[in-house]
């Protein structure tokens, strides 16, 4: 990429929604947002107690986590994803996943000398997976089956499992399939399953899992987050999981870069992942919210698809998204247009609705609906 970083890189999307949304504010009872995936609710008192612990922290952190972080991400990935034999030094905290999806083609020289220059993600999909493989200079490509890839040996491969924007979420069968198609192609395979412990009508696997990659994480990354299941996205806390090898050329670039959770917020997700109580009780928060929203959706006949998991409910009147967008922002309710996540012949007859609002705004949005 020649000139500004910019130069080449889509509009940031959101800013096309700027005449909704003050459309939105002036309902009489003011905006429900559902258009940014934002968690409203607090930060669990054990992760502000954790925090609060460790604030006086004069040395610089380790990149690599502290070793009590580490067992915590390796004890987690086993208790609650089945993962077999992750070691802790296979286990590596990030500034917010955001932070790892743009960057991770980067960090493995996706678009420079020798490795392959191409990027493929989903064919509805977080906007960053292209942004990441265009600041890269690789070639992006969506996709959804990897038998329509044909012979093209990408460097690097997303799957997205509770899906971000859709809820879909990805079979143990097909994830496996595509495993065994990136090994076949020496591809590094990155399963974003920031949303995996909200699962509603189909219960999400890790890429790790023995039954997916049976028990060989060689090439295999898993991203996890505490943005969401905890509350902390104003911590930038994430971490990733998977091939040691893999994970030991991140952090040796990480460190000459500084790219470095605080010491404070790795103590707060410590003591988070060492816990499984407030992720319970966050899960059944959005649960309630959901079963207000999804009737109400579908009542006002609205057709929900996928949302099998995850923070959204992907929802289509049968019309092009920008006119659901201001219908529904005639009521009130900002919701993020499909054609953010996709091609329009794609993603360009839905909307995306997020669960991240408190219950009072989730229940006036259904009763605008009404």
């Amino acid at each position: 990429m020649s000139g500004s970083l910019a130069t080449g890189l889509p509009d940031f999307p959101w800013d096309s929604l700027a005449g909704a949304a003050a459309t939105a504010r002036s309902h009489p009872d003011g905006l429900v947002d559902l258009s940014v995936g934002t968690p409203v609710d607090r930060t669990p008192a054990l992760a502000r107690e954790a925090l609060a612990a460790a604030a006086d922290a004069p040395g610089y952190p380790q990149t690599a986590g502290t070793p009590e972080l580490r067992r915590a991400m390796a004890g987690w990935a086993a208790r609650r994803w089945g993962v077999q034999g992750l070691s802790p030094e296979a286990c590596l905290p990030v500034i917010g996943t955001k932070e790892l999806v743009g960057w991770l083609p980067t960090l493995l020289g996706a678009g420079t000398g020798d490795a392959p220059r191409t990027v493929v993600f989903p064919e509805a999909a977080y906007p960053t997976y292209k942004v990441g493989a265009l600041v890269a200079g690789a070639t992006a490509v969506a996709a959804d089956d990897p038998d329509r890839l044909g012979d093209l040996r990408p460097g690097l491969v997303w799957i997205n499992s509770p899906s971000n924007p859709t809820g879909a979420v990805m079979a143990p069968e097909r994830m496996r399939a595509w495993v065994e198609w990136c090994r076949e192609r020496g591809a590094v395979l990155a399963s974003d399953e920031c949303y995996g412990e909200l699962g509603w009508d189909a219960e999400p696997v890790s890429v790790l899992h023995p039954d997916v990659c049976g028990g060989d994480h060689t090439g295999l990354l898993a991203v996890h987050s505490l943005s969401k299941r905890s509350n902390l996205a104003g911590y930038r806390a994430g971490f990733v999981l998977g091939d040691a090898a893999l994970v030991a050329s991140l952090l040796a670039v990480r460190k000459h870069l500084g790219m470095i959770v605080p010491a404070p917020v790795q103590a707060a997700m410590t003591a988070l992942l060492d816990d499984d109580t407030e992720i319970e009780a966050q899960r059944e928060r959005y649960r309630a919210r959901r079963a207000v929203l999804r009737p109400a959706l579908e009542a006002a006949g609205f057709t929900v698809d996928h949302s099998e998991g995850g923070l959204y409910l992907w929802a289509t009147r049968g019309e092009p998204c920008r006119d659901t967008v201001d219908w529904l922002a005639g009521r009130g309710v900002l919701v993020a247009p499909g054609d953010f996540y996709g091609e329009p012949e794609v993603t360009g007859r839905h909307v995306r609705m997020a669960l991240t609002a408190t219950d009072e705004r989730i229940a006036a949005a259904a009763s605008r609906l009404a």
